[in-house]
């Protein structure tokens, strides 16, 4: 029996959760801003009309305020995450193995379910809109990377309403639509792979999908190989209910202004190291090595530029944000330099490894079970009561040197003193 693999997303997700509290910005044109208010990262169908980009920097288009009545706002990742949270859930009710692949998007396995799977993608669609509020797409194939390719053309063919499912199709117009799709349209091959490909005469889908596998693969990687066989139909990436564990975590933010106190950088790092080992500790995974980074303004050439690093091996992996904390200090204090404007820092966490596998030396080993009932002590409240609830002293309380967020709107869900009023 072939797989039924559906993808499943959320329409332009951060506006959509933005308009769900404020009907007003319905029909017009929004857009949501990265951090520091600097690039666009959502944008709503009528923001796209006007010819906005993703990616665009905000200063390019802001005579849109005036001219178009373009709404912009501030990234809310604490609404977004909650509502992301919500809808996977309720996705997760509708087939027996789900994965979820981004904030706004998952796999669902339809395979050998009862019903077609285009009624189950439009169930879907209703029971989301209905309880959410948030408009979703649906694609439908026998692989993940057809499921993907499936969503685009739901998304972008308005015959579909929403769900389409590449078997509803017979096979000449299954290719006849291929024809029509640019091949860097499929899943992993993007704008970086397109000119290689375009030059080999792999323009759309179709012609990829006919492209030599074993070709693809001598020139380029095993994925492309698979890529074919996935547009063949044929399943080579299987669905699985668990997440892979990460091979590092990454934590890094830009400040919404320069810093140059060390008191400051301390903050910023620890802060970062907290939410770092709060994922680390969500995979049952510990980590053996701390990189710390710094970065100037690259783009001010009149300041003076300083970029360092540091890694710091632990002599045993732990997922204690204590003694994560105390390395990356231990790393800051020996690459800081006084006299640079420093506009962003980030720690890394590596070396990654199952919590339970952890080879305790004689010191650590009595401590171990202390420190894994704070640290789970601590993320149970923060989970049943919001983010920073239970935290570090280290990582500040004003904090200054956190990003611009001029137009960020309540956190609605997660905040009981911004909670929607209805007056």
């Amino acid at each position: 029996m072939k797989s039924t693999i559906a993808l499943v997303d959320g329409n332009n997700f951060y506006v959509s959760c933005e308009r769900v509290f404020n009907p007003a910005l319905q029909r017009r044109p929004v857009v949501v801003l990265s951090n520091n208010d600097g690039c666009v990262v959502s944008r709503s169908n009528e923001a796209k009309a006007l010819g906005i980009r993703m990616g665009v920097p905000f200063f390019e288009i802001r005579s849109f305020v005036k001219s178009h009545g373009l709404v912009w706002l501030s990234s809310n990742y604490a609404l977004y995450g909650d509502m992301s949270a919500r809808m996977m859930v309720l996705l997760g009710e509708f087939a027996p193995l789900q994965e979820i692949y981004s904030i706004d998007e998952c796999f669902l396995d339809f395979t050998g379910m009862p019903g077609t799977a285009r009624d189950h993608g439009r169930s879907i669609r209703s029971r989301v809109r209905q309880y959410l509020g948030i408009t979703t797409c649906t694609g439908i194939g026998t692989s993940k990377t057809l499921a993907k390719l499936a969503n685009h053309v739901a998304k972008t063919h308005q015959q579909y309403r929403g769900v389409f499912d590449w078997a509803e199709l017979p096979a000449p117009e299954q290719e006849r639509l291929m024809n029509t799709l640019d091949a860097g349209e499929i899943w992993g091959i993007g704008r970086r792979l397109s000119p290689q490909l375009q030059a080999m005469g792999i323009r759309t889908v179709l012609d990829m999908k006919r492209a030599n596998a074993a070709q693809l693969r001598k020139r380029f990687s095993v994925v492309l190989q698979r890529t074919v066989a996935e547009l063949n139909g044929e399943s080579c990436m299987n669905l699985d209910d668990v997440a892979e564990r990460k091979a590092q975590i990454l934590a890094s933010r830009s400040f919404g202004r320069p810093v140059t106190a060390l008191q400051e950088l301390r903050e910023a790092a620890s802060s970062h190291i907290i939410r770092a080992a709060e994922r680390l500790r969500t995979q049952h995974s510990s980590c053996s090595q701390v990189t710390v980074f710094m970065h100037t303004n690259r783009f001010r050439s009149d300041d003076a530029q300083y970029n360092p690093a540091i890694l710091l091996p632990l002599t045993v992996a732990t997922d204690d944000t204590r003694r994560l904390i105390a390395a990356a200090m231990s790393g800051l204090e020996s690459i800081y330099r006084p006299g640079f404007r420093y506009k962003k820092i980030g720690v890394m966490l590596t070396g990654l490894q199952p919590a339970h596998a952890v080879q305790e030396d004689l010191f650590c080993a009595a401590e171990r079970p202390r420190a894994t009932r704070l640290m789970n002590a601590m993320d149970h409240i923060n989970r049943i009561y919001g983010m920073n609830t239970a935290t570090f002293a280290c990582a500040g309380i004003s904090q200054p040197w956190r990003m611009q967020t001029a137009q960020k709107s309540p956190r609605y869900t997660t905040s009981w003193n911004e909670l929607p009023q209805v007056v």
